[in-house]
């Protein structure tokens, strides 16, 4: 595959695409909150929208549906609907809840990728990545106790969004299988439009309004979460352990964090800023970890 040859040929792009993508994933519930349309309907526009981007360079890159392996379209099906049923449960959380909730609550999945890794691994990380997954870990706790807040006005919402995490722990280890045998782009645009196909008729039956009055903050959000910030991640999974895309994830509380103080003008102690700087460092352990056991 045409990508497969990029990273290895230059390794490092793999880990800049997978802190790329986490980036422009982050902002994604900014946007959903300045839609004007239903939090489902904001949903299928995004995929919508991005599906035909997504087919193009697919087939720029030479995919087509064909050469697929046989029974590999049941499983991107699959991704597919755990991906809506994530966006389903994620988009109406961000509305009954903090941002700062909704964001660390649906990043769940990154404890459970972490879980995941060392289970499949069968074995207790080396000591560097083991002190990356505690800074990260740490950081994340950071993040937390300054942003999350349990009460009964955001309960809903607060479930919404831990829901919205494991359906995207699913999706995410659905796309590492079928990214193993498939190129990128064209596999982010058959799960993106199936994912599609689920949500409208689910934001129909909602009741939402599903054509927007300004397109632009749906144009948006597709370009950046779905082409520039799913495309980047799902580009990068086969390159590294469930453990590392779970460590990556980390980033998006904390950049989220920031995009409510720049939005929402919802304030940023320095335990936030400290909480982030750990996350991030621990990135850079966990890369620097990579290069020595490959060394």
């Amino acid at each position: 595959m045409a990508d497969k040859q990029i990273f290895q040929k230059a390794p490092a792009l793999a880990f800049a695409a997978l802190i790329a993508g986490n980036v422009c994933i982050a902002f994604g519930p900014l946007l959903v909150r300045l839609s004007d349309t239903g939090p489902i309907a904001t949903g299928f526009w995004r995929l919508a929208l991005a599906t035909p981007f997504l087919a193009f360079i697919g087939y720029r890159a030479g995919f087509r549906i064909q050469s697929m392996p046989k029974g590999l379209l049941g499983l991107v099906l699959l991704a597919g609907f755990f991906f809506a049923v994530d966006i389903v449960a994620w988009h109406i959380g961000i509305f009954k809840t903090k941002l700062g909730n909704a964001t660390l609550l649906a990043n769940c999945a990154s404890l459970l990728l972490a879980i995941y890794g060392m289970f499949l691994a069968r074995k207790l990380p080396p000591p560097m990545q083991g002190a990356a997954i505690l800074l990260a870990f740490a950081g994340a706790a950071l993040l937390m106790g300054q942003s999350f807040e349990i009460s009964p006005e955001h309960f809903e919402g607060d479930w919404l969004s831990l829901l919205a995490g494991l359906f995207y722990t699913f999706y995410l280890l659905a796309m590492i299988r079928v990214r193993e045998s498939t190129e990128s782009w064209s596999s982010l645009a058959l799960a993106s439009g199936s994912a599609a196909l689920f949500l409208l008729p689910v934001a129909w039956f909602a009741g939402e309004q599903i054509l927007p009055g300004n397109w632009t903050p749906l144009v948006i959000l597709a370009l950046s979460s779905q082409v520039l910030g799913q495309g980047f991640l799902t580009y990068a999974l086969p390159h590294f352990s469930p453990l590392i895309i779970g460590l990556a994830l980390l980033l998006q509380p904390a950049l989220s964090a920031f995009a409510g103080w720049a939005a929402f003008d919802e304030a940023m102690t320095p335990l936030d800023y400290i909480g982030g700087a750990m996350v991030m460092a621990a990135l850079v352990l966990v890369r620097l970890a990579e290069g020595r056991a490959k060394a």
